[in-house]
């Protein structure tokens, strides 16, 4: 069939409104995105930073314990009333001079005998005193400090140590010094204190002339009495 002019142009007029109105359609479409979009998994930086992150730490609330320290063994009671006895007659003003005398400015083997005496030890024929309130009717073991060295060795009642054992000497152990080093004893005293550091050994002593209570060891071999040497008898 063969169509007219005007029929044809209003065919044309038709298809393109046609054509043009799907062609909106898609435009809009494109700018709207789809009408029911997938959703997308989406990571926050929240999110991101639990995932990389290692758990937080508890703060401890309970202090480490403290290393034990090893308390000093308590004093049997012979020596208990050994120290007592030294602690309360070394000064001048509290000698025991009515009982046992004083030696003049050489009394420190008669306080240590005195000492000893407290602690249990008791005389014999060659160390005693007549405890008159004269020292000097005393033996030669009782206030002289080589012969009082001498008769510790040959009783045996005590240990000689050297000032190389300070860690083997206890509080109660009779502690002999030699100034000059020449063999004999020139002052005795017995120990009151041993303080243990580390490696390092400090022995305290109370004595006669020079009156003392925790007189230091290594002051007397070093500035009383410098180059002097230092001895103990370890008393069981």
């Amino acid at each position: 069939m063969q169509l007219t002019r005007w029929q044809r142009l209003g065919l044309t007029t038709a298809i393109g409104a046609v054509l043009a109105v799907g062609a909106t359609a898609l435009v809009v479409q494109a700018l709207d995105g789809p009408a029911t979009p997938a959703k997308t998994a989406q990571t926050t930086d929240a999110d991101a930073s639990a995932a990389t992150e290692e758990p937080a730490r508890a703060t401890p609330t309970d202090t480490p314990a403290a290393a034990p320290v090893e308390a000093e063994s308590a004093l049997s009671a012979p020596v208990a009333a050994q120290i007592d006895y030294l602690l309360a007659h070394w000064k001048p003003e509290s000698y025991n001079s009515a009982e046992w005398g004083v030696l003049g400015e050489n009394d420190c083997v008669n306080f240590a005998s005195q000492a000893m005496i407290a602690r249990g030890w008791t005389m014999d024929g060659v160390w005693s005193s007549p405890k008159n309130g004269n020292a000097y009717d005393a033996s030669a073991a009782w206030r002289s400090s080589t012969a009082f060295m001498k008769y510790i060795a040959q009783t045996g009642k005590a240990t000689a140590l050297t000032d190389q054992q300070r860690d083997q000497v206890k509080v109660g152990d009779i502690v002999q010094f030699d100034w000059d080093n020449t063999g004999d004893r020139d002052h005795t005293g017995i120990v009151t204190r041993v303080e243990k550091t580390g490696d390092t050994v400090a022995i305290s002593f109370a004595g006669h002339t020079l009156d003392s209570d925790y007189r230091s060891v290594d002051t007397a071999i070093t500035v009383d009495h410098p180059g002097g040497t230092a001895f103990y008898w370890s008393v069981p």
